[in-house]
Parts: structure tokens; C-alpha cells; sequence
């Protein structure tokens, strides 16, 4: 194999793997978003979830056999994935199949951690009999080859690879903190420490788990076995299984590096809370942008609905409808109201004197007469009464609403009917 060129390589390598994808968490840190939905099937960048970017890279690194792991809420996430991800040709050998926790002869709990959760379905893997598994999180937003990480576990001879980045040390207690050799060999593994800033000199950052792992097959077969039989274990890959194999296995570090520029770090974010979520969102609106959602080499795929084109109207003679360093999506209506570095999700509408800066209008979100919308998020199917003003006074806002550390506010279609009990209820949007 090592005379087989790069490219042909890698599509040999994807072939023969299986990707698990990981998609049943419960996202409590994004608050009332994840309230009716898992975190991947939370919307993002316009017309996405947040798991089309996971199975876009498999899609575009060659990977054709999925299968996807649910568990908390899925039921909009599983309907999504019916209607966008059905494209794929069981008789060609490939496939997404969904894998819901469910109460079992051998296992009468659910999912109890994320290894529990592949060793539920140990049998899915061995009736494909993949020579390679990926274990991958279904909530982080990237673009990954698959196939350079896959040939690079290879080369190193290692028994599990390890997806990493660097962060600020402020901010790896949230990660699994990596520690390695000249090599690049694991020689330390510790799932988010107190103190992550001890592993490190001031000042520099820390290397951590992106939650995306390449196995042999075999050996992570053997691991799941041992760890299901332990009482004392979490069975969870970043507590339990890597930790020991760092100890008794091989385990390889995969540097992370943008797809088109392999010089410069690539761009992951962990969408894991409401200010987070918003900053992900509004780097799309940069000039360019951090993650270009216009590559025509690597696409983003997802359930695309038949919609009308953006409309602006113009109300009246000072009413344009405009938008300005904006993402306007399909079926959006801006009538006399105007949007500003914010994004606007399908369906969504913003009617007459209407103003919004810097926020998320999530689809179906209808912003009335007159209203204020600054630094916020507004979720799926709310309906603004008009003179509504969110985000200028933060007292009132945390008050009403989710007022998050950075001053993003939260507006959940629950929040309105207990600050509005005797208006109609906000019309419902799928997921």
C-alpha cells in the first residue's frame, strides 16, 4: 500500500472503514435550544444542522458507510436525516443507519456513555466488517479529510488516532487534554481537568481531543469487550477507554489542518454553548469568512426544502427592505425592515420599521412592526409582537428571557407564551 499513490490511497482506506457517529447528547449547555431537539440536529449558518457537517465529511472523504448513533430528542434529527441523507445507494454498499438507544435482551439501560454507545452496536459493526472505525462527534462544526487522518494512522502503525487542536489553555478544561512525543505518540490523556494549565508553559496553548477517533477494528472490539465488563468504569472513550489504552496500546495524535491551506491550523468550533453557538454563526458573516460555505470542492450537504427566493420589499418611501453583511435564506421575507450582519434562517420574515444587528433569526421566525433585535438568538417559530425590543436593555432581557456571560439573548417560542399567555400560540416549525 505504501506505493499506491496519495489520492488512491486514501479512497482505498475510506472504503474499507465504517463511521459512527455520535449524535444522541443532550447539549444542556445551549440551554433552551437543545429544549425539543439534540444538539446536532440544532440549526446553523442559514439552512444547516449542525450534523450535516460531520456527514458532509465523510460524503467528500469517501466514506459511504455510516451510522448514526441517537438517543435525547431525535425524533426532528431522525426526520431530517430521512429527508435530506436518503440519497445514498444501499445495492453500491452505501448507507446511514440509524442506531437509537433502545432497551435491549443484553441491556436494559440506555446509552450510559459514549463507549457504552458503541458497544451496544457491536454487532452492526461486525456484520460489515470494517478493517477501520471512525468514532466521530455529530455536533462540532468542521471540514475534515477523513482520508489524510485515515493514511496518517496507517503510516504510524498506531492502534487508535486521535483528532487534535490547539486551544487556549483558559478553555481546554472543556477538552480532552493530549499530551505527546517528538513523534506524536500519546504518551498522556486526561478527560477535562480542573487545571489544564499545569500541562502546559505559561502562555502556550493546549493540545486536546476534537472527539474524532480512527480505531482497528479489532482492537477497539477487544476494548469495548474489556470495559463493558468493568463495574467501575463510565464506559466512555474520553474517562475510560483512551486513558488506558495510552497505557497499553499505541495511541497517535492527528494534527488537524485546513483542508485547502495544509500549512495553517483548520477550523473547528465546539458549538457547546448559547455564546459559542453565536459567535460560530456570525464568523460565517466575515469577509472571507473562517468556513467558506461557498466551496465548491468540499459542499456542505443537507435536506434543501423547495422554497421561493429571498424577497425585499419596499413598504413605504422611507421602509426599504434591506439587508447588509447578511445571510438572507431561501423563502425570506424583508418587508421595510432591515438586517444587519445577521442571519436569517428559512422562512423567516421581519415586517415594516423593523431592526436587526447581529442576531439569528432561526426559520420561521416572524419579527413584527417596529422591533428591536440586537445581539440575540431567536428560535424556531417565534413570532415578535410588534414594538418588541430585545437585546438593549439586559436587565429586562435576563428578566424575560436567557441572558447569556457575553450579552447574547435567548428567545425560545416557550419564553413568549409565558411572557404573552393570551396571544395565539407561535406557529410550530419542524424541529
Amino acid at each position: 500500500m505504501e506505493n499506491i499513490p496519495h489520492a488512491g490511497r486514501s479512497e482505498l482506506l475510506t472504503r474499507d472503514s465504517l463511521a459512527l457517529i455520535m449524535a444522541g447528547g443532550r447539549g444542556t449547555r445551549l440551554q433552551n435550544l437543545t429544549r425539543d431537539r439534540a444538539k446536532p440536529a440544532v440549526y446553523f449558518g442559514g439552512q444547516y444542522r449542525i450534523i450535516d457537517f460531520t456527514l458532509s465529511n465523510c460524503i467528500n472523504s469517501g466514506i459511504r458507510r455510516m451510522g448514526v448513533l441517537t438517543q435525547y430528542e431525535s425524533h426532528c434529527l431522525i426526520r431530517h436525516l430521512q429527508h435530506g441523507w436518503s440519497f445514498l445507494h444501499r445495492q453500491l454498499g452505501e448507507f446511514i443507519e440509524l442506531l437509537p438507544a433502545e432497551q435491549r435482551q443484553r441491556h436494559s439501560l440506555w446509552y450510559s456513555g459514549t463507549a457504552d454507545a458503541v458497544y451496544q452496536n457491536i454487532e452492526f459493526i461486525r456484520i460489515h466488517r470494517p478493517r477501520y472505525v471512525l468514532v466521530l462527534a455529530g455536533d462540532h462544526i468542521y471540514k475534515m479529510d477523513y482520508g489524510a487522518m485515515l493514511a496518517h494512522h496507517v503510516d504510524s502503525r498506531a492502534d487508535v488516532t486521535l483528532g487534535c487542536v490547539e486551544v487556549p489553555a483558559e478553555r481546554a478544561r472543556d477538552f480532552g487534554v493530549v499530551t505527546v512525543d517528538d513523534g506524536g505518540r500519546v504518551i498522556d490523556f486526561v478527560e477535562k481537568p480542573a487545571r489544564p494549565e499545569v500541562r502546559v508553559r505559561p502562555g502556550e496553548p493546549c493540545l486536546v481531543s476534537m472527539g474524532i477517533y480512527v480505531f482497528n477494528t479489532e482492537q477497539l472490539l477487544d476494548q469495548l469487550s474489556r470495559d463493558a465488563g468493568c463495574s467501575a468504569s463510565a464506559h466512555d472513550f474520553g474517562h475510560n477507554i483512551l486513558p488506558e489504552m495510552v497505557d497499553s496500546a499505541h495511541v497517535q495524535a492527528f494534527p488537524f489542518r485546513d483542508l485547502h491551506r495544509p500549512d495553517q491550523p483548520g477550523y473547528w468550533r465546539d458549538v457547546g454553548t448559547v455564546d459559542g453557538y453565536w459567535k460560530a454563526n456570525q464568523e460565517l458573516l466575515n469577509s472571507p469568512p473562517e468556513l467558506d460555505l461557498d466551496d465548491g470542492l468540499w459542499p456542505v450537504w443537507t435536506h434543501r426544502q423547495q422554497l421561493p427566493p429571498a424577497r425585499f420589499v419596499r413598504t413605504g418611501p422611507q421602509e426599504p427592505g434591506l439587508a447588509e453583511d447578511s445571510l438572507v435564506s431561501q423563502g425570506c421575507v424583508i418587508a421595510g425592515g432591515r438586517a444587519r450582519r445577521s442571519i436569517l434562517f428559512t422562512h423567516a420574515r421581519m415586517l415594516t420599521g423593523s431592526r436587526v444587528e447581529q442576531s439569528l433569526l432561526l426559520p420561521g421566525v416572524s419579527v413584527g412592526p417596529g422591533c428591536v433585535v440586537h445581539r440575540a438568538i431567536i428560535d424556531a417559530g417565534c413570532s415578535l409582537p410588534e414594538g418588541t425590543v430585545i437585546g438593549v436593555d439586559a436587565e429586562a432581557d435576563a428578566q424575560r428571557y436567557h441572558r447569556t456571560p457575553e450579552g447574547i439573548t435567548l428567545v425560545t417560542r416557550h419564553m413568549l407564551v409565558a411572557r404573552y399567555p393570551h396571544r395565539d400560540r407561535p406557529r410550530s416549525v419542524s424541529g
